[in-house]
């Protein structure tokens, strides 16, 4: 089956020899197929026996002849693997048998993929200039038992492949030429034709023009006296479709014959009436912004260059915005995740003249999941589901996977947010169902005061583009998502509206721009707008209104050169943002493109005539972007600003309410609770959310001070979250969520009203300014245009308005897609209307959080009922476990009662009173419980009184409310203070004893109704988690972790040093050291990495490759290097391998490492990216490195130790414990002994070493310092506890003298108490700093002691 072919023969001829695609193929390996896809070939072809995989690079060579020796030795370096021989070669390994079947899977070959770019500029990097596109393909070999029919390929081609972004290739490669043409300019003949004319053009384009819209733009152009250009056509339908001018809200509306005496936008607007005037930005711009505090933070002195960091102090605003992308995700989860999560960030980073992405929120809600093998009993498996759009088995994990990766690889860590499954007949036989699924994305940012305001476009004034090239992406997306019904038009557009998603590219860009801001009064950006809808075409427009500008289609960098002028202008490619520059800042903005490695082009000016005006100059491009339109060139676009984005009339809507066919709850006789939570705990929106927080960065920044996972066991229950402005600062920022869809199906303003007391009870347990200072985004998704549908949302935002100025919070900002219905078959399925409340405010102090995991030996239980005497089960997930919606659901009666819980609630935060606390929502009081429990990892003893109600309304209703947990001595102080208040605050039981086995014993009215342990209860509650669990990671792994958790007592933390906030050297003022903090394409570790270093005394310097590389400054200067985390190339071609080539095959940054390595007073420092890198270069691991220049890898080190796959087969994001041994290390000398808690958080970090003997020749000789260990403190192999499977728990490796340290966790992510996950409270509330401060100290320490190094 595998054979082992000649290692290069010579390729084949191509028939252009100045472009050619080469074929290398890869071994497969033991690993190379993951269970599930083999189970999935099975399950369509019984007769499949087993499953191979090998992996195909398809270079495309622009070298007028094939690679010479040296490159092609390098081609096979960068392919394989550094530890292997003949891993790769220019024939397939595959021999398939007469019955067996090969598929090649790639990429649909339309576009260059984000793999493709990065790829690219490592072979660039690496000096192979002849790579312009690299695809990555996968050859699956399936032994079968019989050859199987044309319809089982096809079927097998389904389960291995994902329809939207890939395609078989039913032959190797030959050209990465597509069959597309550039497609003129058009006359739309409106001026004979009429209203049918542009009808025809609505349907040939795409374009979902409704009647309003038909008549409107032919009653314009007829006015203007001439024809629309097909480009004119598709530029108004992008930027006025629903999806951007927000038609519904801005509406005239008429409900039941009676006219809504405002718009939902005016009476939103309102809500800022009864809060505080803190918002310094609202319902403009990008995002919205409340009024922060001075802070004293971080800054490059030149961003522009190799320079130090200083301290400046700056009045820092919090910034916040958030955003939905359904449609995209709905037809391609994962590129949909990822581009919504894309658009989201530059929403923030575009704010003002530029600002700062901190962290990110996501939610999901999706269909009935059917999980193979894992029935659940509402879940009605006759229901269909549509071809075009994806299960939601797979939004669930997928979409999931594009949000997590982007913001893992960008370096944005997602710290709250929501999954909720609903699929269910109702009574009167409408189907409800979450079909088109909802992808949300929230994020929270920082912006400088001095850059709140956008300059007003002026003359003269310069159009920049910054970000990636055009790519034929999203053309139509913004009219496609504003579709009434999707699945109404036609498939093809479908597969156009799809997306791609580059975050090394934004990451590029956000440094830009971030470079520009950190200049401080001299940043050189007049205004700036982020690229989504709607393509150039939208943000040209809003960047230039309303003084106008021309537009050179020649000035945009192409990544496909068939393109034309329609998509150049309309495509919704993402990574780009816009900008308006002063002339004489061209030079700073390409200077600092340059370092970033980030295109940077001029592509227009600003006029001032108030005309927006493109110019298609493809053919013959103009030399400068003059103010003034060339004569004799075509304008695809020549239209008036005002005509364009002016006020324009407003759109009716004729509505009208239909009262929802209600069915009261009837639930079986007899049932009991624990039945019930059998059910209930497994519900996708009440159970774990384990499999979402496993797979996303939750501490990259150093910013985190309250992300999802709390208690000893990292269990994923917080309610809100929480960052802070600066490592340096205690001030920072909090935000938490609302959304309660099933209730709004029973009543709509009371679901928008429980959206609003969810999102308000889990900010709660984060101490902020103010109630009145908190804002509100609110994004409503909602079939507005179906019927009863727009009523239904017209009555929840009048709820929602009313409800906030009752509280004396506010809305300032939100979107809409309005348009959440899907056809299925003859149906149409409607998604239920949701509102998502995500408020947020300023954290004065960010210490003060609560979380819900129970501490106290004997904490005295508290129950804050907001709505008493109530107990109504109507949209709650009792009912939804029963198939049932019910009649009669929670709401909030007295906002009063809210505001008064909130304010005393926070006044006992302040006081630090409370231990614990946690709301009462999807699951009911019970299922709060519980969760303190299982997070606690102890049991408890309640006892609830409610004369008139069951056990089960007493304990499934999910009526809004909280439980505390604080010391008995103060329980009835608290009570009476909460009563004072006039809010009923009951004591209700007591925490229980800690471990697994610890009891939870529930009495409802005088019957016990619950006495289970709870671990058994904690492990129902796991099951749904860990069964997605097994479909994204490898269920050997899922299954340890399920075991383990069963039998966890938490992890036991030991000191052998006392932190100090200085070192023994601590001086007065003076330089120190200086390090110089070296970061490659992707990295994304670097900033708190500084700040760790100056918090030890260290000078530390921002330095990039990109500087190395090109003689900008050099490693002469500094004692310190540290090789910070991230995703360098994004990891195409394996961890770190890129960085790897840019160090090994560039002549001059290659001896500037070796020169540094060899000098006696330096020392290193990698970190998960820079420890793989310190691998690969032979800097640890191994003995000294050596290289053969005439050797198999042309010059490369044959590395002693390889970061390679964790075994789960995924990214970990984790809190772990880590022990320090005896070892020459001089970052962890006096450290040895301890066991501290650290965050790892890394795709590829199971270190694979050469032999045995080199593993040995590690241990014995004290080179492996650091130990992943279990809660009795012994070097593990066991997951999660092991994130990554390395042999012996190893995590970290030095080298023989010390000087060079080089771990996988992250200390410089846990210098501060505040940024650990969990820390054991006596420490907490003991140390000002962190244990893990000390490495850095040592360092600094060593360096002061030993300037010429240590003998």
């Amino acid at each position: 089956m595998f054979t082992d072919p000649v290692l290069s023969p010579p390729p084949p001829t191509p028939q252009d020899p100045a472009m050619m695609v080469l074929h290398y193929y890869q071994r497969p390996g033991a690993e190379s197929v993951p269970v599930s896809l083999l189970r999935s070939a099975q399950a369509v072809l019984g007769g499949v026996r087993a499953l191979h995989r090998e992996l195909c690079y398809n270079v495309s060579w622009t070298g007028a002849s094939p690679p010479n020796p040296q490159e092609t030795q390098l081609l096979h370096w960068l392919f394989g693997c550094p530890l292997e021989s003949g891993d790769v070669a220019t024939e397939s390994f595959l021999r398939p048998a007469p019955t067996d079947l090969l598929i090649e899977i790639g990429p649909r070959l339309n576009f260059s993929t984000a793999f493709s770019t990065n790829v690219v500029s490592v072979c660039r990097a690496a000096g192979l200039g002849c790579v312009d596109r690299v695809e990555r393909s996968h050859r699956y070999l399936l032994q079968c038992a019989k050859r199987p029919t044309s319809p089982e390929e096809d079927a097998l081609v389904a389960v291995l492949s994902d329809r939207m972004t890939e395609q078989r290739y039913k032959e190797p490669i030959h050209s990465f030429t597509v069959a597309a043409c550039s497609a003129p300019t058009w006359d739309v003949d409106v001026l004979a034709g009429g209203r049918t004319a542009l009808e025809r053009a609505s349907q040939e384009l795409g374009l979902a023009f409704d009647s309003w819209d038909l008549d409107f733009y032919t009653d314009l152009f007829k006015r203007f006296g001439r024809n629309p250009t097909s480009v004119e056509c598709f530029d108004l339908a992008q930027s006025n479709s629903e999806h951007s001018r927000h038609w519904f809200f801005k509406g005239r509306l008429l409900v039941d014959g009676k006219e809504i005496g405002e718009s939902l936008f005016e009476s939103i607007m309102r809500t800022q009436e009864s809060s505080n005037p803190n918002n310094i930005i609202k319902f403009s711009d990008n995002s919205s912004a409340i009024q922060g505090r001075a802070v004293c933070s971080l800054w490059p002195r030149d961003p522009s260059r190799p320079s130090r960091f200083e301290k400046r102090t700056s009045t820092r605003h919090v910034i916040f915005t958030a955003e939905t992308h359904n449609f995209p995700t709905g037809v391609a989860p994962f590129s949909g995740a990822t581009t919504g999560t894309g658009g989201r960030i530059r929403d923030v980073q575009c704010t003002g003249r530029g600002a700062h992405v901190i962290a990110g929120t996501a939610g999901y809600s999706f269909g009935n999941l059917h999980i193979p093998g894992y029935p659940l009993p509402w879940e009605d498996p006759a229901l269909p589901y549509p071809q075009n759009y994806a299960h939601p088995l797979q939004v669930a994990i997928r979409a999931s996977d594009g949000a997590s990766d982007y913001g893992n690889k960008f370096g944005e860590p997602v710290l709250a947010g929501f999954a909720r499954s609903f699929g269910q007949r109702l009574p009167n036989g409408q189907r409800r169902e979450w079909i088109k699924p909802i992808m949300f994305s929230g994020g929270i940012g920082a912006m400088e005061d001095i850059h709140m305001r956008k300059e007003p476009p002026k003359p003269g004034m310069l159009v920049v583009k910054v970000g990636g090239p055009v790519y034929r992406i999203g053309v139509g997306g913004s009219s496609a998502s504003s579709i009434q019904v999707q699945g109404d038009n036609a498939s093809e557009l479908d597969f156009g509206a799809v997306q791609r998603g580059d975050p090394e590219m934004e990451q590029k860009m956000n440094r830009v721009l971030r470079g520009c801001v950190e200049r401080g009064k001299a940043n050189p950006i007049c205004s700036l707008h982020d690229q989504g809808a709607g393509g150039n075409g939208n943000v040209l427009k809003e960047l230039s209104d309303p003084a106008g500008a021309v537009i050179y289609a020649s000035r945009f960098q192409l990544g496909d050169p068939t393109l034309s002028v329609l998509e150049i202008w309309g495509a919704e490619y993402q990574e780009s943002n816009a900008l308006l520059l002063r002339p004489t800042d061209t030079a700073l903005l390409q200077c600092l493109g340059q370092r970033e490695r980030c295109p940077v082009d001029v592509v227009g000016t600003i006029t001032g005539d108030g005309r927006i005006v493109l110019v298609d100059d493809l053919e013959a491009p103009v030399t400068d972007v003059v103010p003034v339109k060339p004569s004799g060139k075509k304008r695809p676009i020549d239209l008036q600003l005002e005509d364009v984005l002016g006020k324009m009339p407003q759109k009716e809507f004729v509505l009208s309410r239909h009262s929802p066919a209600l069915r009261c709850l009837c639930l079986p006789p007899g049932l009991s609770v624990g039945d019930a939570l059998e059910r209930v705990l497994r519900l996708p929106a009440v159970a774990s959310k384990r499999y979402l927080t496993n797979k996303v960065d939750r501490s990259v920044t150093g910013l985190v001070a309250q992300q999802q996972c709390v208690g000893p066991l990292h269990t994923p229950l917080a309610d809100v979250a929480v960052v802070a402005l600066s490592p340096f600062e205690m001030v920072g920022a909090a935000t938490a969520l609302g959304e309660q869809p099933l209730k709004g199906l029973i009543d709509p303003g009371a679901g928008a009203r429980l959206a609003v007391g969810e999102a308000l009870t889990n900010l709660v347990f984060a101490r902020v300014t103010d109630l009145r200072d908190v804002k509100c985004s609110g994004n409503w998704m909602w079939a507005a245009k179906q019927a009863g549908e727009g009523a239904a949302l017209v009555d929840a935002c009048g709820a929602m308005c009313k409800v906030m100025a009752q509280l004396g919070v506010a809305v300032d900002g939100g979107k809409d897609s309005l348009s959440m219905a899907a056809r299925v078959g003859t149906d149409i399925v409607m998604a239920p209307g949701t509102l998502v409340v995500s408020a947020y405010a300023v954290c004065p102090d960010i210490t003060a959080t609560v979380t819900p995991d129970l501490k106290c030996p004997d904490g005295a239980l508290l129950y804050v009922e907001l709505c008493p005497d109530r107990h109504r089960l109507g949209g709650s997930a009792l009912a939804q476990c029963y198939s049932q919606l019910g009649d009669c659901c929670p709401d909030l009666e007295n906002a009063d009662t809210l505001a008064a819980c909130f304010r005393l609630t926070q006044q006992l935060l302040q006081e630090s009173v409370v231990s614990a606390g946690h709301d009462v929502s999807d699951g009911g009081l019970v299922t709060c419980l519980l969760e303190m429990a299982f997070a606690g990892n102890c049991g408890l003893q309640a006892e609830l009184v409610a004369p008139g109600a069951n056990a089960l309304e007493v304990l499934f209703a999910e009526e809004l409310g909280l439980v505390l947990e604080v010391p008995c001595a103060v329980a009835g102080d608290v009570c009476r203070r909460y009563e004072e208040a006039g809010v009923r605050c009951l004591p209700i039981g007591h925490t229980g004893p800690l471990g697994p086995q610890s009891l939870v014993r529930l009495r409802v009215n005088g019957q016990e109704e619950l006495a289970r342990p709870v671990g058994e209860l904690r492990a129902i509650w796991e099951a749904t988690s860990f069964q997605l669990e097994r479909l994204q990671a490898s269920p050997h792994c899922v299954e340890q972790e399920e075991r383990g958790l069963a039998l966890r007592q938490g992890p036991t933390f030991t000191l052998t040093f006392d932190p100090e906030v200085k070192g023994s050297l601590g001086r007065e003022g003076g330089p120190g050291p200086r390090v110089a903090i070296l970061r490659e394409e992707g990295s994304n570790g670097d900033r708190e990495m500084v700040a760790a270093f100056v918090m030890a005394g260290f000078q530390a310097w921002d330095v990039t490759m990109q500087d190395l590389c090109a003689g900008e400054v050099t490693l002469e200067p500094f004692q310190g290097l540290v090789f910070v985390g991230g995703f360098s190339y994004a990891d195409v071609l394996g961890s770190a391998k890129g960085w790897a080539a840019s160090v090994t095959f560039n002549p001059q940054a290659r001896a500037q490492f070796e020169a540094f390595r060899r000098r006696r007073n330096t020392f290193s420092l990698g970190i998960c990216n820079g420890c793989q890198l310190m691998a690969l270069l032979g800097w640890v691991g191994g003995e000294s490195p050596q290289s053969d220049p005439t050797g198999e890898w042309g010059g490369a080190v044959r590395p002693g130790v390889l970061l390679t796959p964790n075994d789960s087969g995924r990214f970990e994001s984790r809190f772990v414990a880590l022990t320090i041994e005896e070892s020459p290390a001089v970052m962890l000398r006096g450290m040895a002994g301890s066991t501290l808690g650290i965050w790892v958080a890394h795709g590829e970090g199971r270190m694979r070493f050469r032999s045995p003997e080199v593993l040995a020749a590690v241990t014995s000789g004290g080179l492996a310092p650091l130990r992943y260990v279990d809660d009795q403190g012994q070097p593990t192999q066991e997951y999660p506890l092991n994130p990554n499977g390395s042999p012996l728990g190893i995590a970290g490796l030095c080298s023989p003298d010390g000087r060079h340290l080089a771990m996988m966790p992250h200390p410089e992510r846990c210098v501060l108490p505040w940024q650990w996950a969990w820390m054991p409270p006596a420490w907490r509330h003991t140390m000002e700093v962190s244990p893990w401060l000390r490495m850095f100290q040592n360092a600094c320490e060593w360096c002061l002691r030993h300037p010429k190094g240590e003998s």
